[in-house]
């Protein structure tokens, strides 16, 4: 409930309304001195503020609220250490494409001449690894707010730091509030390229789509809702299978026989899907951003060859490959363009679309009687169709990534562009605070578990349901296959076993530990029917991924 700020308003209740207008009804965070007039603002506004263990996860869970409300992260941190805590997780917003507002305390610009603790140039730190830095002033509090929620959320979406002096928080302002530039509108083609491009689809005998985050992205846009509906007309129309990046899973069904699911960090799906890719004589790069993606997918077009098409939020400035066509504009509505007037032919008429699913179904298999593959199947078969998943790096994901089906989009969370450890749980918290009736289920190795395994805490304190599993091999897996492979002398990649179940315990909520199918299926159906959240210990062997990523 919004309750009226003090007349005239401060800088701070500023800020907070446009960021209440803008859709943000949670922020995250840890809050000091300096961010108090902050918190009350956001509150004012009717912003819920909810406090973490540390800056880093709460920018995680700001995340995963956005991906179930499609309003802007927030993430308030106070001055110095606060603000250096969430250094990581925005980061990986910057290279995940997540719009979130970075609100961090800062010491007067005239008190820091002579005062030094914890003073430190914030808007430095931030620079490189958002897409801008402000300092909130009160003559242009309004234009610095409305600035901040345009340049995260536009184009490709990304982090925003303000810095908010405490003397200019607290500052009333002029209570007049500026028209706001107009949102931009989104683009097609010009009638030459339309042209081009629906010859070229014309004609294809074997066209293929690789989706990516720029069209899961513009899909949270309200003009722009139907762009699964889109894809999935566009590919039934002309027979395409959709290969997605990890962050696109879901926009077309995962049990669609036109889905080839996920690829990025696989060299099993690689193999086959790559090869595949290869045939095609028609590729079209639907919002496909390979900063995701393995080195494999470097250079896979062929000029001259083949044709393909980029359809992207931002021009290609990464050169991972190059195209025939480069569109900057709106993937649902190009999509729709090229194809208006062009017939339906025959395409990949030699089977290659069902043996290539069959040979992935072949890579990943779910008859294991236990281990990880194991681990993820019951999990898929036990929990809803609609449950929401979180990943964390490590060997775990890799596999996950191939074998959890996702039937909407955004149905598997994860950081697939900065690959970062400990983003499971606050992920899968936020989606839950955000949406709290969904079953939401987060996968995490053993050390990522650990790292952030005070927020249990957190979800004790809220109430959440969310179901939390643990992979138990206490080693981190895919960094010690890596060094068997290079036949390296282990050293700094294992560690003791703990009982990550009497941690749920002890934090307030339900802990199991399994080691077969029929165990997991009890703690799973148990974790349904809890009153808060669940930990679930799997335990697995060493050396249990050897041969499944």
């Amino acid at each position: 409930m919004r309750d009226l700020p003090p007349t005239p308003p401060r800088a701070a209740d500023v800020l907070a309304s446009r960021l209440y207008d803008a859709g943000c009804r949670l922020a995250f965070g840890m809050p000091g001195g300096e961010v108090l007039t902050l918190v009350d603002a956001l509150e004012r506004a009717g912003i819920r503020f909810i406090l973490c263990k540390h800056e880093n996860a709460a920018a995680f869970m700001a995340e995963g609220a956005w991906h179930r409300t499609g309003a802007p992260g927030i993430l308030v941190a106070t001055v110095g250490p606060g603000a250096l805590n969430g250094v990581n997780a925005v980061a990986n917003a910057h290279q995940d494409r997540v719009p979130m507002i970075v609100l961090a305390g800062c010491v007067d610009a005239d008190e820091a001449q002579t005062y030094t603790h914890q003073v430190l140039d914030q808007t430095q730190v931030f620079r490189p690894i958002t897409k801008a830095t402000f300092t909130l002033n009160t003559g242009a509090a309004h234009v610095i707010a409305d600035k901040a929620v345009s340049i995260a959320t536009e184009g490709r979406p990304g982090p925003v730091h303000i810095d908010v002096p405490i003397t200019v928080a607290v500052t009333p302002v002029t209570p007049e509030i500026p028209a706001r530039r107009a949102v931009a509108t989104p683009t097609v083609p010009a009638p030459d390229v339309l042209a081009d491009m629906r010859t070229q689809l014309a004609k294809a005998q074997r066209p293929v789509l690789i989706v990516g985050v720029d069209a899961i992205n513009q899909g949270f846009d309200t003009r722009r809702r139907d762009m699964a509906q889109q894809l999935r007309t566009f590919v039934e129309t002309y027979n395409v299978p959709v290969i997605t990046t990890y962050k696109a899973k879901g926009l077309l069904p995962e049990d669609h026989p036109l889905s080839l699911g996920g690829a990025g960090l696989s060299p099993k799906a690689d193999k086959i899907l790559l090869p595949l890719v290869q045939r095609a004589d028609l590729i079209i790069g639907l919002g496909y951003d390979p900063i995701e993606m393995r080195t494999g997918w470097r250079d896979f077009y062929f000029p001259g060859i083949q044709t393909m098409f980029d359809i992207t939020a931002e021009p290609n400035h990464h050169y991972m490959h190059q195209a025939s066509v480069n569109v900057v504009g709106d993937c649902a509505a190009t999509l729709s363009a090229i194809s208006d007037g062009v017939a339906p032919r025959d395409t990949w008429t030699d089977g290659d679309i069902a043996t290539a699913k069959a040979d992935l179904d072949a890579a990943f298999p779910t008859d294991d009687p236990w281990g990880p593959a194991a681990v993820i199947d019951t999990c898929r078969a036990v929990l809803p169709r609609d449950t929401l998943a979180t990943a964390d790096s490590g060997a775990h994901r890799i596999l996950l990534s191939q074998m959890w089906q996702c039937y909407e989009p955004r149905g598997l969370m994860q950081s697939s562009a900065l690959c970062t450890m400990g983003c499971a749980i606050p992920l899968a918290m936020g989606a839950q605070v955000a949406d709290p009736d969904r079953t939401v289920v987060s996968f995490s190795g053993d050390a990522g578990f650990l790292m952030v395994a005070g927020e249990l805490s957190t979800a004790a304190e809220l109430g959440l349901k969310t179901i939390f599993v643990v992979f138990v091999d206490a080693s981190l897996a895919l960094i010690e296959l890596k060094q068997r492979q290079r036949q390296l002398t282990n050293a700094g990649v294992d560690f003791a076993k703990h009982d990550f179940a009497a941690m749920g315990r002890a934090f307030g909520g339900a802990g199991h530990t399994v080691t077969s199918r029929d165990e997991l299926r009890a703690a799973l159906d148990a974790a349904q029917n809890a009153d808060g959240f669940t930990v679930i210990a799997a335990v697995i062997d060493r050396g249990a991924y050897d041969g499944r990523i």
